[in-house]
Formats: C-alpha cells, structure tokens, sequence
C-alpha cells in the first residue's frame, strides 16, 4: 500500500518523458502523466488539412509548422515537468528549437478536440498555453465543424468563434488565413 501511495504522489520530468521503456503517448502537466488516446478518423483528416494548408504557407518563410507527437516544454527554464503535445504548433524562434521539442510557447498552437481530451484542452492546457504566452491558440471541434480563436491580448486570451463556411485569419502570420470549408470537408 506505501508503494502505491509513493507511486501517485511521484512527479514526472522531461527527462523521464525522453528515457521511458515504451512508446505510449503521454504529456506532462505539472509532473502529472496525462495519456493520449489514438485520433479518430475526422481529427487525423482535419488534422492533415490544417497542416497542409500551414505548410504551403509557410514554404520559404522563418516559421514552421510541426504536428504531433512533437513536445512542447512549456517551463524548460524552471522545473521542466511540463511537456505538452499540441496537435500542430507552429514556431517562428527557430532557437526553441533542439531537434526534439520546443523550449518554451510556440507562437500558436491548435488543439482538435476529442471526447477524451475537451475538457483538459479547454481548461488545464487552455491555462498553461496562456501563462506561458502562446500568441495564438486554436482549439478545433470536429463534430460542430467550428474553430475558436483565442488571441493573447494583455495576458488574456480574447476568443472568436468561425464556422465551416468561412475563411479564418491567422494573427500570428501576416497575410495567411484558413479557409475552413476544405479543413472540414469529408
């Protein structure tokens, strides 16, 4: 039983997240272990939509655009038991870089929502993504086929909400918007 008790209360860091045995996909929030489930169908095609167009985009620019699994060490600095894996992130610090991760927030991230993972996205992750200064911040619902924006203004996020019948703006990267039509086409 003091085993048990000892293994719950144990935290997690970013070298235990690179060192594990296994392959299982899993974040970090405050020394916690959060498992990832496998995507569904919708959020992997929404998911290579979003991509593709943030890709050609991007093509020839600074910025780039990862997708999952790629981490995110939101306190590398100061602790380093925070590793985040948004669906796609997009940096333009190529010195955040080290090969395996982001050290530090991304200038945006895009989370697709699932049964699963909503509520922690929209909370916990929502909170962590604004205390470390994520620009811009996506969260996709695959089901209602709408995105909200969430835009760092002052320390708060100010949120819009977009349908599957518009063309969305992306504030971090001058010139460049979502057309939503194709990210939610079947």
């Amino acid at each position: 039983m003091e085993e048990e008790v000892k293994e719950a209360a144990r935290k997690y860091n970013y070298e235990y997240y690179l060192n594990r045995d296994d392959e299982t996909r899993f974040e970090l929030i405050d020394g916690v272990i959060y498992m990832l489930a496998t995507p569904a169908q919708a959020h992997q095609q929404v998911l290579g939509e979003l991509h593709g167009q943030f890709y050609n985009f991007l093509r020839g620019k600074p910025c780039k655009v990862y997708f999952a699994p790629f981490g995110v060490r939101l306190n590398a600095e100061t602790g380093d038991n925070t590793i985040l894996e948004p669906d796609l992130l997009i940096v333009c610090d190529k010195a955040k870089l080290d090969g395996r991760s982001c050290n530090g927030a991304p200038d945006m991230v895009v989370e697709i929502l699932s049964p699963s993972t909503s509520k922690k996205d929209r909370t916990i992750k929502f909170d962590k993504y604004r205390q470390a200064g994520v620009r811009e911040l996506w969260y996709v619902d695959t089901d209602s086929k709408t995105v909200t924006a969430c835009i760092l203004n002052d320390g708060e996020y100010i949120m819009r909400a977009y349908d599957d019948t518009q063309t969305m703006p992306v504030n971090v990267l001058e010139g460049c918007s979502i057309n939503l039509q194709e990210v939610f086409a079947e």
